[in-house]
């Protein structure tokens, strides 16, 4: 896979783990999660699983806002 975004129709069946290797991105804006979310999984597989743990452990300690309407973060590719 060279990294090239094409258009695609069909259906998809893709669950983004820790060691995922992406490829067509660099950055991802997201919020605060629930631990043990899915999507808390996805920015591990993303950021590394040992980073997200230390903002996550900074973003309680300081009193970030969690959901949907919480605050959000920039995350660079590990």
């Amino acid at each position: 896979m060279s990294g090239e975004i094409r258009a695609f129709a069909g259906e998809t069946d893709i669950f983004i783990l820790p060691g995922h290797q992406f490829r067509a991105v660099d950055m991802l804006m997201t919020n605060f999660h629930l631990p043990r979310s899915t999507l808390f999984m996805l920015v591990c597989a993303f950021a590394g699983q040992e980073r997200m743990q230390a903002a996550y452990a900074h973003a309680i300690a300081t009193g970030y806002r969690f959901y949907s309407y919480g605050d959000s973060s920039l995350l660079e590719l590990a």
